[in-house]
Order: structure tokens, then sequence, then C-alpha cells
């Protein structure tokens, strides 16, 4: 007989804006046979603002009791418990409490849901004006300066778009870090108090930006970043193009394909390259033989 286990269900909760909160989460709260808040003191506001009573129990799970805790969350779990699962603002487990428990309910085959709900990732990347097509989450930089600029360093060829939370109080010492290694020019947007009163996102060069936030910034912060532009070929003089479709051609590639690929290498026409190599073959018909033509 299959041994049947709880849920654990992550729920999202307004980043701002009460009235973001999705319909199920109501429900879930009332239902719950326990309720695992970041704070247990926010959880109260947000049952206030949706009329709503919890049920179940509710205990604390935050980064100081994690780890501690998590154990006896799976226990109940396991035992067919539903567990629900609240942060502050946002998804569970995206720079929030959330990912060890997930973790470990999916060790022990429990089943894990979610009630989708708003997300500063993806709000302040739509509100941007920068490139959505790709991107990558970053979290929170470290707070030492030199890691800090080493993690930034990682990504500086990135030609993603780059999604960082930052604290207010650290925002100026960030985006000056960025402007140096990504470039003062490089664009982004920091986005500030999204989807409350006094929403705010200031769109610019990184250097400029840095420059408005030393005056000092208050709120919830969420930093977008336009990726590395890409790489400009490098130019290669006709020689080296022959070059390098011999190579391919040694290599067991016939000569149209070894063509296309090495104008595309190159960021040129594919007539460019097939002219090089005709002129290297009819100099090497014309004259003797240097080593350098193709036959």
């Amino acid at each position: 007989m299959t041994h049947v286990t709880g849920t654990l269900v992550l729920a999202g909760t307004p980043i701002g804006e009460i009235a973001d909160a999705p319909p199920r989460l109501a429900a879930e709260l009332q239902t719950a046979d326990i309720v695992a808040a970041e704070d247990t003191r926010r959880l109260r506001g947000l049952t206030r603002a949706l009329g709503v009573h919890t049920s179940g129990r509710v205990v604390s799970y935050f980064e100081g009791n994690e780890s501690a805790r998590t154990p006896e969350l799976v226990e109940a779990l396991a035992g067919g418990a539903r567990v629900l699962l609240v942060t502050d603002a946002g998804m569970p487990s995206v720079s929030d409490p959330g990912y060890r428990l997930v973790a470990a309910a999916v060790e022990r085959d429990i089943k894990v849901t979610a009630v989708p709900g708003p997300s500063a990732v993806l709000t302040a990347l739509a509100l941007s004006g920068l490139p959505v097509d790709r991107f990558c989450f970053e979290g929170f930089l470290p707070r030492k300066a030199g890691e800090r600029l080493g993690r930034l360093r990682e990504v500086a060829d990135e030609r993603r778009t780059l999604v960082y939370f930052e604290a207010p109080h650290r925002l100026d010492d960030t985006l000056a870090a960025m402007a140096e290694v990504f470039g003062a020019e490089r664009r982004a947007a920091v986005c500030r108090e999204l989807t409350k009163t006094y929403e705010e996102v200031k769109r610019g060069p990184l250097g400029e930006l840095a420059a408005w936030a030393a005056e000092g910034v208050r709120g919830e912060i969420t930093v977008v970043v336009e990726g590395a532009p890409a790489a400009e070929p490098a130019e290669l003089d006709a020689e080296e193009l022959v070059r390098r479709v011999r190579v391919r051609e040694e290599a067991g590639e016939r000569r149209k394909e070894a063509i296309a690929a090495v104008a595309a290498e190159a960021g040129l026409p594919k007539r460019e390259v097939f002219d090089a190599v005709v002129a290297a073959k009819n100099a090497a018909a014309s004259g003797p033989g240097n080593g350098k033509g193709l036959s």
C-alpha cells in the first residue's frame, strides 16, 4: 500500500499592494494544518488585510531557525499535514527561506506545489525597459567590497539581462561597483518600492545611477542591468581566413562547410571568405607553392 504524505505549499504574497494577493492564498491560509511564516507579525497583518483567520498551527520559519525547523516540518508533512510556507513578500525560496524545506521534502518524496503570486524579479524586469527575452537572477551581492567585486567580475561578460536585490543602504556602493566592473555607460534600472505608494523606477547609465544613489535611497530595491554587448569579431586578413579554411578541410570538412564556418566565426559574408580562398588557389597555381594556398 502506498504511503500518503501531506503537501508542502509555497505561497506567493504581495510585494506591496495587498490587492495583488492571489485568490487561493486566503483559502490556503484558512485550511492549512501548519502555516510556516518568515515573520509571524507580518502574517497577522496579512490575514487581517485579507479578512481571514488561520485554523492551523502557526510557526516561525526564517533564516535564523530554518535549519533547525526544517526536520520538524518534514516530519509533519510525512505524517500527512498540509504545510503552507509564506515569506514577507514574494515567492518563498527566491532569496527568502524555503529552499531547505523544499529540498528536504523532495528527498522524502513529499508533494510540493505553489500558489503563484507577485514577484519583484519579474515585475522589475518588465518595468526596466531592458531586454527581457533572456535574463538571470543573481540575488543579493556579498556585503564585503572585495567579494562583491569578485562576484560582479564573474558575470562581466554575461549577455543576458541581470537582476539583483539590494538593501537601500548599500545601493550606492553596489552601483559604483557595477559601474567599475561593467562600465559606467552600461544601462540599468533601479526599481524601488514596487507596487507601493512611492513606487519609482530610475533608469540610466550605471555611472549616473551611482551618483544619484549617493544622495540616499529608501525602500525595497531591485536592480536590473543590461547584459554585456556582443564582442566585436576580430578582423582577420585574407591569409588567416585561408589558413582557417585549410585547417577545417584537413580535419575532414568539405570546403563549402569550412568556408561557411569560418565566415560565421569572423562575422563576414561567406562570399568574402570564398574570394580569399579562390585568390589563394589562383596564386598557388600561378607560382611556386609556398604552403599557404589551397589545392
